[in-house]
């Protein structure tokens, strides 16, 4: 009777922290996204969490740049700055899409409307330092989530944004390196891929996450001589000024800064 306890216990742990898609996931249905469509031309979604970061991002901004690649960067309101506001604006008129990212689990307990009420005043945030609405897109810290999570999210009409097993750049127990990011991420990615590195710390603003951006510079051609281009998983909601706001879609824009939209 324990062994059928304990896998149940075991069960329900995986379903609010597993990093890769499961039950709850599966639930909620297409509010819940863990990798793009996989139809061609195949193409992978780069993804960034915990920033902005003035002592990373500016220089993998520029290895994006470099190398006429669309990225999506979910950020931490907290690191959401008057500092970072340069990062935000570059983020937006270089054609990366923005989602929300959170620096701690406890987003897991929020009841739905407090959910609802951070998601909408970190958008609002983003789009007054920065100029553009960012998606409706959301990644909860270490990808922990609960059924209330999902009930705020449907409720602020965000989609969570996961991403592909083993498709990360952390290394439990050992410290992050260039290498072993490259060799886990080159040698298992595959069309449709959402693959998560860092340029930022939930804890340290200004720490130095130098191996993503060596990373990402040796990642880039590896995978394009595969045949991948490189694509966003959302498109920011709307821009401030003179055009029209634009409507949200899950998407990307493969390479170029126009982009097109994707059907999930």
């Amino acid at each position: 009777m324990w062994i059928v306890t304990l896998i149940g216990v075991g069960i329900m742990a995986l379903a609010h922290t597993a990093p890769a898609r499961f039950v709850l996931d599966s639930l909620a249905g297409a509010r819940s996204v863990w990798h793009m469509p996989r139809s061609a031309p195949p193409t992978i979604y780069l993804t960034y969490d915990d920033g902005p970061n003035p002592a990373t991002t500016p220089d993998l901004l520029d290895v994006l740049a470099r190398e006429g690649v669309p990225a999506t960067f979910f950020l931490i309101d907290a690191h959401v700055t008057e500092e970072t506001r340069p990062l935000l604006r570059r983020m937006f008129e270089e054609g990366h899409s923005i989602g929300l990212h959170s620096a701690t689990r406890g987003y897991m307990l929020l009841a739905p409307e407090e959910l609802a009420q951070k998601l909408e005043a970190a958008a609002d945030r983003i789009e007054q330092l920065g100029g553009a609405r960012p998606c409706r897109a959301f990644r909860p810290h270490a990808g922990w989530r609960g059924g209330e999570m999902y009930f705020g999210l449907r409720q602020a009409d965000y989609q969570l944004i996961g991403w592909g097993w083993m498709r990360w750049d952390w290394n439990w127990f050992r410290k992050r390196t260039a290498e072993s990011i490259v060799g886990r991420i080159s040698s298992r990615a595959a069309a449709g891929d959402i693959i998560v590195m860092h340029d930022g710390d939930e804890s340290a603003p200004r720490k130095d996450q130098r191996q993503t951006v060596d990373a990402t510079a040796r990642l880039i051609p590896v995978l394009r001589s595969r045949g991948f281009s490189f694509g966003t998983v959302c498109q920011n909601e709307s821009l401030l000024g003179p055009d029209p706001p634009q409507k949200l879609t899950l998407g990307d824009n493969r390479d170029t800064k126009r982009p097109r939209a994707v059907e999930l």
